[in-house]
């Protein structure tokens, strides 16, 4: 027997659930969870390692990469750069303004 497809975020997204108020709410809150999960996963598999192998590089269990992959936890900053130094990623973590988002200067210098 094989194993069931897995489904991505772009599949959720595209999907008739996504569009109930409840699931959308809910998919905000763990958005940067997910995209975190499904990159490492990705990685992990490109690199054709198991959650084991992962688990061994980054100094983590096989449950915990698991858990990291399904979205069931909240990493820390610690967490991250094991994991990306594993898969040999560089983690770049930044804040910054929304591209929607003017401040009053760029408003201010802006032609009428």
């Amino acid at each position: 027997m094989s194993a069931p497809k897995r489904r991505t975020l772009n599949d959720l997204k595209s999907s008739d659930r996504f569009n109930k108020p409840a699931v959308r709410e809910a998919y905000e809150l763990t958005r940067l969870r997910f995209r975190l999960a499904e990159a490492v996963r990705e990685r992990r598999e490109e690199l054709g390692w198991s959650q084991e192998e992962l688990g061994r590089q980054a100094g983590m269990t096989q449950s915990s990469v698991a858990r990291f992959e399904h979205g069931g936890t909240e990493p820390t900053l610690p967490t991250l750069e094991r994991l990306a130094e594993a898969l040999g990623l560089i983690l770049n973590v930044e804040m910054k303004t929304p591209p929607d988002t003017e401040t009053d200067a760029q408003r201010s210098l802006s032609p009428v």
